[in-house]
């Protein structure tokens, strides 16, 4: 589907919000009340919005079908605290009739499950308790993060007040280096304009290279917006993006894209062909070098998955540098599949096989190492390669841990090396 003419030159972010404002135009800094198309919570963000919806006074949600609570945080649970926690989201869910609520057997990492389930779409709005919501943006649609009472206050009514943010544009053209994919891509752009470069900043990706990257790419992009401080990452929708969501979207959808003539606040132009597999040192991810400058820094663990990169994009990468190799003896890798249909693929394609078969441990889906939660936790003094989206101080563990940031394949060619490497030392 295709975007109207508009009167007046607007971006892509603009664009949406217009039309959830239900105005022809909406101008950076202005304060819009949007309707909502979609509300996620999750186990860790989801209950304290629980007990402020009940202070509401309000008998049920505003739409049954427009809110998604998804327990992965720290589930399988780790301890009573976790265990109570998604009883409550549970309890809340069986309470108003709430048919997208998912637990253990039947989620994913939420930012993997919710474009999969189709309970997203181009030119959604979208907001979740959750700074990485900006996720799903790759498929054309504006979402953002907010706090729980702010989750509370929209399930209650279906609205919410925003401030159009202005727009930063990023144009990515050339060829892609071999094993460079879109987490290089983000990793660049943060490392060239800083972890506060955008903030509260709509940030939109285009050029050629963009436009041949695959949808999983996409994702990994516009999840690791908020890391530039960004309000929302976006990808103008083409045909990548009509064959994903064509007979799995729930809802209709939208297209919308930026007009030829739209104001940008700034534009970046980078050269694809001069970027080759990035690593974030700790402990920002900013910190960001060639992955052939990273030195040789040994590490004790390698985190395969996340909202960041766990899609089967990324499980295929990595299975492929493993193949035939094993995990270096003082490392410990754990791979995690974002959703029970990626596993069930990983499966079905012997990419299991391979990750234990090379020594690695495979979790059912769950954001467990990300955050420190559970399933992955490092010692003081230990230093772990993740595909995942922060490496703040303490981020997966003690706080004299160190997390380096990377993309699949570097992860993998790590976890056989023992030390941070590039995947062409391996393949």
């Amino acid at each position: 589907m295709q975007n109207g003419v508009n009167q007046m030159p607007m971006t892509i972010t603009e664009k949406i919000l217009a039309a959830h404002a239900g105005k022809e135009r909406v101008v950076p800094g202005e304060l819009v009340s949007v309707r909502v198309d979609l509300v996620l919570g999750n186990d860790i963000t989801a209950p304290v919005a629980i007990k402020e919806f009940n202070k509401i006074g309000v008998k049920d949600v505003f739409d049954r079908e427009r809110i998604a609570l998804v327990a992965d945080h720290f589930v399988p649970n780790r301890d009573i605290k976790s265990a109570e926690q998604v009883k409550t989201v549970k309890e809340f869910s069986r309470k108003h009739g709430l048919p997208h609520f998912f637990d253990v057997g039947q989620m994913g990492i939420e930012h993997c499950l919710l474009p999969e389930q189709g309970l997203v779409g181009p030119g959604d709005l979208v907001i979740g308790a959750d700074s990485h919501t900006c996720t799903y943006g790759a498929l054309g649609a504006f979402s953002t993060g907010v706090g729980s009472t702010d989750l509370a206050a929209t399930m209650a009514t279906g609205e919410t007040w925003l401030k159009v943010p202005e727009t930063i544009k990023f144009e990515f053209e050339g060829t892609l280096k071999p094993w460079v994919g879109g987490k290089d891509l983000i990793l660049y752009a943060i490392g060239a304009i800083g972890v506060d470069g955008a903030l509260y900043k709509a940030m939109e990706f285009t050029g050629a290279a963009i436009a041949g990257l695959s949808l999983d790419g996409r994702f990994s992009m516009c999840n690791m917006a908020v890391e530039a401080g960004g309000k929302n990452g976006i990808i103008a929708p083409d045909e990548i993006t009509a064959a994903y969501v064509e007979g799995r979207c729930r809802r209709p959808y939208q297209f919308y894209r930026s007009d030829p003539d739209a104001v940008y606040e700034k534009v970046y132009h980078f050269d694809v062909a001069l970027i080759e597999p990035q690593v974030a040192f700790p402990h920002l991810p900013e910190n960001t070098r060639p992955v052939s400058e990273a030195g040789n820094v040994a590490i004790d663990q390698v985190v395969i998955g996340s909202c960041t990169n766990g899609r089967m994009e990324d499980l295929r990468i990595a299975a492929g540098v493993l193949q035939g190799r094993k995990v270096h003896k003082n490392v410990r890798l754990i791979v995690f599949p974002g959703t029970r249909e990626i596993y069930l693929q990983a499966l079905k394609e012997g990419l299991i096989e391979t990750f234990v078969t090379a020594g690695g441990a495979v979790s059912t889906p769950t954001c467990g190492p990300c955050l420190g939660g559970h399933m992955g936790i490092l010692a003081g003094g230990e230093r772990a390669v993740a595909t995942t989206n922060r490496n703040f101080k303490g981020r997966m563990g003690h706080p004299e841990s160190e997390v380096y940031l990377s993309n699949p394949a570097v992860a993998a060619a790590s976890a056989v090396m023992g030390r941070i490497a590039g995947p062409e030392e391996v393949v």
